[in-house]
């Protein structure tokens, strides 16, 4: 079997954001060497998040607004009891829950299987500071 593990590190100056981190998923895949196998990606931040869906701008824009609406961000230890405990970012770890932690991507001939449209993205809830994404690619 083959395997090939590689972190990514990213560092968003925004509170919240995505980044398309197809292409570097996609290195990845190829420099496994894997032809018949799984590629999981995950967020190893409790504040960020990996998802699949499709790269329009618009579409990020609704994200934004609609887990802005779920968990509003509220500094203040009123809203959330998480931020009695000095933190502030109880509403990221909500938006985290409501997003996931990670994907699996099955590689078919040596390449991800996606349907129609769909990429890898990187979510941001609680930036300004590096967290990483691990990609980990089995198979043979």
């Amino acid at each position: 079997m083959k395997h090939l593990t590689r972190h990514l590190t990213f560092n968003i100056p925004a509170r919240m954001g995505f980044v398309n981190i197809t292409a570097e998923v996609e290195q990845a895949v190829a420099a496994s060497g894997v032809a018949e196998g799984l590629c999981l990606v995950n967020a190893m931040h409790i504040t960020a998040s990996v998802f699949i869906n499709d790269d329009e701008r618009g579409l990020h824009h609704d994200y934004q607004q609609w887990l802005e609406k779920l968990a509003p961000f509220d500094a203040s230890p009123e809203r959330y009891q998480h931020n009695r405990t000095g933190e502030d970012n109880a509403d990221a770890h909500l938006k985290r829950q409501v997003m996931g932690r990670e994907v699996v991507v099955a590689i078919t001939q040596g390449k991800l299987d996606f349907g129609p449209w769909e990429q890898i993205f990187y979510g941001e809830f609680d930036g300004r500071r590096p967290k990483r994404v691990l990609i980990k690619i089995l198979g043979e």
